[in-house]
């Protein structure tokens, strides 16, 4: 029996790690079965989330060239721009023309607190609605290299760990990236190839918002290759992927319950699972744990032998490594807590 070998060949062009692959409904067709499974990808009905922009334009005309008859679009319209719900109508017109079903999505009530935070989770609980209503299996946006080397600078600023320098991730649940390996120029030569004129969103060159400053910012640079930055956070989403299952199966090991106690042996572990496995704890005890630095002095206050508060949970170490959670006794407190 002849065994088939399968030759890979690397490509490099001007120190880049790779070459961006051609853009068409074949790239569309395996990037989405690479995420899904080809058995989960056949037959599927697939969402496009459609702002008018460029980007989103471009992953629309993709997806209907991949998956004819199986999609559907929608535009979320936050009202937070005098524009948008003219963009909205526009989309649809497009949608119109070219027989894919659209449909525009408002909240029930404006927008409020931290304007991208809260536009972005309005806007996600919006289309998992209409995913759900429309009977969509996958829901895809147009999040693309370019947007994932933007993303990992913020959080590099904000010193993330892993998890956080994955960046944005290719899946997550029902929602599927495919782009992530596309520049955003390409994107954009496919809408004008198409003889589409996108819509422009002022708010990406608001200097108010991080992410506008740090896309002018990159305008300027040639030394980081947003395509070489999305390998760099797959490879890093992976990694988190396998920090998480290593994490579980220590919990299963390492975590003992003695009534509301948790009970963690944490000696000989590494960092990093001490700090997950404490974070887990707090979720299941009904604490939001702080990230970041605030964790890494609460860990360090009870490795020197501190008893710290965190919430309602007292958190202690004895000298064996042994970490003991213990919610704290009505109405009985302890003086300091975790630095937030």
């Amino acid at each position: 029996m002849r065994r088939k070998i399968c030759k890979i060949r690397l490509r490099r062009d001007g120190g880049k790690l790779a070459a961006e692959p051609p853009l068409g409904a074949h790239y569309l067709r395996g990037a989405v079965a690479q995420l899904v499974g080809q058995s989960a990808a056949d037959g599927a009905q697939f969402g496009i989330a459609v702002s008018g922009g460029a980007d989103s334009l471009a992953l629309l005309l993709l997806a209907q060239a991949a998956f004819p008859g199986r999609i559907a679009a929608a535009t979320v319209d936050l009202g937070l721009r005098s524009d948008s719900a003219a963009e909205a109508h526009f989309v649809a017109e497009i949608c119109a023309a070219r027989a894919i079903p659209h449909d525009i999505l408002r909240p029930a009530a404006p927008i409020s607190g931290s304007l991208q935070a809260a536009a972005r989770n309005a806007r996600y609980a919006l289309l998992g609605d209409w995913r759900d209503a429309r009977g969509i299996d996958w829901l895809m946006t147009a999040h693309h290299a370019d947007d994932q080397l933007e993303t990992l600078v913020m959080r590099l600023a904000r010193a993330s760990g892993v998890g956080g320098l994955a960046g944005v991730r290719a899946r997550q649940g029902h929602v599927l990236r495919p782009l992530l390996h596309l520049r955003r120029a390409a994107l954009h030569d496919h809408v004008a190839a198409a003889g589409l004129r996108p819509v422009d969103d002022p708010s990406n060159r608001d200097d108010r918002f991080d992410r506008a400053r740090i896309r002018k910012t990159l305008a300027s640079q040639d030394f980081l290759d947003p395509l070489a930055v999305a390998a760099s956070a797959s490879a890093l989403a992976h990694a988190d992927d396998a920090l998480r299952w290593a994490t579980a199966r220590l919990i299963n090991e390492r975590v003992r319950r003695d009534g509301d106690d948790r009970h963690v042996d944490a000696g000989g572990l590494p960092h990093e699972f001490v700090r997950r496995i404490l974070i887990d704890m707090l979720g299941q005890m009904g604490v939001d744990a702080p990230r970041g630095e605030a964790i890494e002095r609460a860990i360090a206050a009870i490795h020197g032998g501190e008893q710290v508060m965190i919430g309602n949970v007292i958190l202690r170490q004895d000298g064996n490594g042994h970490i003991t959670l213990s919610p704290a006794p009505p109405r009985r407190g302890i003086r300091g807590s975790a630095p937030s």
